[in-house]
């Protein structure tokens, strides 16, 4: 008789489902990659939100280094140049095919000449690490958004020359709303590309005061509340209409707005003289959610299927925050969701990534 055992061992890859096999798999995984499928077809994993960071750079953000490296588990792992080999470990323990790396900026306070020599040093860094390991590396450049004219340079020269998909973004800068019309020139870029751009928060810095006490609150509310104000700013201000090729990732499952979106659509009619007559939107707010794209980093397989009925499976991508531990099993958490069709499935997995990058 074939045991469960048996079969997993046997298997040349594991096809995943929602049933109880979710744990023996992650008793049997042992570290090994193990493809993934579904239905019998092999899945590429791809994990659109990985950090990581390189000394050469953090050298030059003087006294704030410090404040730089996390203060979480997995901190000195995100030192990736001399550790690939670890990294892969990682990424075939959660049977990841390849991360899309990412550093958050912390230099949008730096003067021009100190913000271009982080950012030179951090792009180069990301393409060669892309560049020694091409099927399981890609990267988000930095950007000196704080000068938008250079930030246009610098993304344009990482998109053609260096290889990199897009950008990675704060969820302001420094408080300045990215719907600002001085940022505008740097969203034209994107669009002009296809470039993709990551937005991922720095907690909200002006609530500082009341984030501070026991349950890391600057991080836990700080970080889903930042980005949800920059994508409602980008919605109400019109910025997605006049970019509508403009493609963005919220990382954390898009923070708090896909889980009370409705309430958007509502604002300018209870209250018209909090809005702006002038901005007309060609649509209701809510259904700018179907042209973002979100993360899948929401922990349970009801916030995903939450998630996926507000935005749609087509709109959602693989996220995991490694090397930080904050989801160590994000491809048992989709095949979890039992609400997900198999095409659902393979699409967040990562056929929306693929698609989204031109991979595939």
């Amino acid at each position: 008789m074939t045991t469960r055992r048996n079969f997993l061992k046997g298997a040349a890859g594991i096809v995943f489902c929602s049933c109880g096999m979710l744990d023996a798999v992650h008793a049997q995984a042992g570290g090994r990659r193990l493809p993934v499928k579904v239905k019998g077809k092999r899945i590429k994993t791809i994990d659109v939100h990985s950090h990581c960071l390189f000394h050469e750079s953090l050298a030059l953000m003087g006294d704030e280094a410090s404040n730089v490296i996390p203060k979480t588990k997995g901190a000195q792992e995100h030192f990736i140049a001399n550790a690939i080999e670890n990294r892969l470990k990682g990424m075939d323990a959660m049977t990841i095919d390849m991360e899309v790396l990412s550093i958050n900026p912390s230099w949008y306070r730096k003067d021009r000449d100190l913000a271009t020599q982080i950012v030179k040093i951090n792009n180069e860094k990301l393409a060669e690490v892309c560049a020694s390991r091409p099927d399981r590396f890609a990267a988000f450049a930095s950007l000196s958004l704080q000068y938008p004219d250079l930030a246009v340079q610098q993304l344009e020269t990482a998109v053609k020359k260096q290889g990199l998909k897009g950008a990675a973004i704060g969820g302001s800068v420094l408080g300045e709303d990215f719907s600002s019309e001085r940022f505008h020139p740097v969203w034209a870029k994107a669009e002009e590309l296809g470039a993709v751009l990551f937005i991922h928060p720095q907690s909200t810095p002006p609530l500082a005061a009341r984030f501070k006490g026991n349950g890391w609150l600057a991080n836990t509310i700080g970080n889903p509340l930042d980005t949800t104000i920059a994508l409602q700013h980008l919605i109400f201000e019109g910025t997605l209409d006049k970019y509508p090729g403009l493609k963005i990732i919220a990382a954390h499952g898009g923070g708090y707005l896909p889980s009370y979106a409705p309430r958007s659509d509502h604002a300018c009619f209870v209250s018209p003289q909090n809005c702006n007559p002038d901005i007309k939107l060609q649509k209701k707010p809510t259904e700018y959610l179907n042209q973002l794209y979100f993360d899948a980093l929401v922990f349970t397989p009801e916030a995903l299927r939450h998630l996926v009925a507000q935005v749609g499976a087509s709109q959602i991508v693989l996220g995991t925050d490694h090397p930080i531990p904050w989801e160590e099993h994000p491809v048992d958490h989709v095949f979890a969701t039992t609400t997900l069709s198999d095409k659902d499935k393979a699409a967040i997995l990562g056929g929306n990534a693929a698609r989204l990058f031109g991979m595939a």
